[in-house]
């Protein structure tokens, strides 16, 4: 029979890939998560895991238990919410995964108002440079720039969002300001490591670099827009940067606007049975609410910074 308590580390291992972040989120030593593994594999007789130094990777009989895991989780989850009643209190724990940029510049400082109203409402805010899997209960509620296509996921449109092509005002009195697409090759770029953009809707330069007359250079390439907007300020050369970012800022100033006006959307989702818990609800209806208020922000008509909501939706 299957011991519940290894089918949580099993989980969690396969959600986080590697044992170092399975054990942190175990709250245990990860020799121990090690250990348990390859006694779970002894037992079964299987091997669940091909391992490597780049992590653990589920094997197709990993990927077979994952998903009778998944939903073994997904009842206890259930059962533990209806039997407590929390599905209707105000209090306990959303972790909530948003892309970097997004979450550093707009939701953290959103989230204050959220929890002055709601105090007993802990948020774990995932600020990642990547794309967060609900699927594997990474989050209870995701905010992503690609749809998520998942039938078990409550999705919405948060917001439209705009970028543009940024530089430094020292930079640009240096090296002079573009007048074309096409003078871009006279200038540094900054952009994303290709093999590593982790959604189509990143790859902003692509069909701008097309244009030019001879291959462009870039100066600097990174997993992280915050490193980029950082590259950009210390004047190491030109990116596409989110408005909501750059424009705050008074050293960096947009080129090409009419050339290069890239607009771009993020959405909101959980699974069905997290959307259905009171406390998340609570945080889904407060973002759409905020949001929709910096929305002339978020696209660059608007130069009023960041507005706070002054109401918060009531439980």
């Amino acid at each position: 029979m299957l011991n519940w308590q290894d089918i949580q580390i099993f989980l969690e291992v396969a959600r986080a890939d590697r044992l170092t972040d399975a054990a942190r989120r175990l709250n245990i030593d990860h020799s121990t998560v090690s250990r348990r593994i390859r006694r779970f594999e002894t037992d079964l007789n299987t091997q669940l895991f091909e391992r490597s130094t780049h992590g653990y990777r589920l094997t197709p009989a990993g990927e077979q238990l994952l998903l009778f895991a998944e939903e073994m989780a997904r009842q206890a989850t259930g059962a533990n919410e209806s039997i407590s009643n929390q599905n209707l209190q105000v209090s306990g724990q959303i972790r909530l995964g948003v892309t970097e940029g997004f979450g550093t510049y707009v939701i953290t400082p959103l989230l204050s108002a959220f929890q002055r109203r709601y105090p007993d409402i802990t948020v774990e805010l995932l600020a990642l440079p990547r794309a967060v899997n609900l699927s594997r209960h990474e989050a209870d509620l995701a905010i992503t720039i690609d749809r998520p296509k998942n039938a078990e996921m409550v999705v919405s449109r948060l917001c439209d969002y705009r970028l543009r092509l940024y530089g430094e005002e020292g930079y640009l009195d240096q090296r002079g300001i573009p007048n074309c697409i096409g003078e871009l090759s006279r200038f540094e770029l900054i952009g994303y490591v290709d093999d590593l953009i982790f959604s189509d809707q990143l790859c902003y330069l692509d069909p701008l670099l097309r244009e030019l007359p001879s291959p462009p250079h870039f100066a600097q390439r990174s997993t992280s827009v915050i490193t980029q907007f950082h590259a950009v300020r210390a004047g190491a050369g030109l990116a596409v940067l989110p408005c909501f970012m750059a424009e705050q800022d008074p050293i960096l100033q947009a080129v090409l606007k009419t050339e290069i006006d890239i607009c771009r959307e993020f959405w909101i989702a959980a699974r069905g049975e997290q959307r259905q818990l009171q406390r998340v609800r609570l945080l889904w209806q407060f973002l759409k609410q905020a949001i929709e208020l910096n929305q002339p922000w978020l696209l660059g008509e608007s130069d009023t910074g960041l507005q706070l909501p002054l109401a918060v939706p009531r439980a």
